[in-house]
């Protein structure tokens, strides 16, 4: 286990910010299962959803952010399991597009490259790998598209969303896989040791224009695009 506890450029858990929120929190003193369901529900729902820089930053930059999508909020996930010596590894894959239709609109969206990098968090505990990815959408963003959808009963894609059940998603732990876009996966790049080994074989495929325009334009409307779901009465 010991690769899936190493401090790495991007799970950067010895960050002074780091280590003071693990304190705050009390986090290392709580029991294993105790531990990495907080530090879980942390992650989903005090970090919002939404749409960093970079794929390639820090766990430190997505805790200044705020906000983070699958990619980053993995990566601070992480940083703090791993911080609190709870093992972990990241599964990359690409997810299609249509699954972040609705966040991205318009040009944003007709110029998005048509598989999108995707990852979640596989963690070790009680002699089992789970699969995380239930952590990506903050509940107060789901909840209110579930209010803004409540004509849809069954399969849902769009908005960071594609699951079978669209009322019921599986996004709490409890000693079970938590998903909420894996019904958009349409390729596998396999587990790797840390964020940083899988973003030197696979990141997103995107022109330096295109990537600049996401940079300085394109994630600014997401993000907009997101706070009106969840800033609606």
């Amino acid at each position: 286990m010991e690769q899936y506890l190493r401090e790495t450029k991007m799970l950067d858990y010895s960050n002074e910010n780091i280590q003071q929120l693990i304190e705050n929190k009390n986090w290392k003193n709580l029991n294993e299962f105790d531990c990495l369901k907080a530090i879980y529900n942390f992650v989903r729902d005090e970090i919002l959803f939404g749409y960093n820089v970079d794929d390639s930053i820090s766990a430190s930059k997505v805790l200044s952010d705020g906000y983070g999508q699958c990619n980053t909020k993995g990566t601070l996930f992480m940083a703090l399991l791993r911080a609190c010596k709870i093992p972990c590894r990241v599964h990359g894959f690409t997810i299609d597009k249509a699954l972040q239709k609705g966040a991205m609109t318009g040009i944003v969206y007709r110029n998005a490259p048509q598989n999108v990098f995707h990852s979640w968090v596989e963690v070790y505990f009680e002699n089992r790998w789970y699969e995380l990815e239930g952590f990506i959408l903050d509940t107060a963003y789901l909840g209110k598209l579930q209010q803004e959808k409540r004509e849809c009963t069954g399969a849902f894609c769009g908005y960071g969303v594609a699951v079978k059940d669209f009322r019921n998603p599986v996004i709490d732990f409890d000693r079970n896989n938590t998903y909420i876009q894996s019904e958009g996966i349409n390729q596998d790049f396999g587990v790797y040791d840390s964020p940083d080994m899988l973003l030197e074989e696979h990141h997103q495929e995107m022109s330096r224009s295109k990537a600049f325009a996401y940079r300085n334009l394109g994630r600014h409307l997401m993000n907009r695009n997101v706070r009106k779901i969840r800033n609606k009465c």
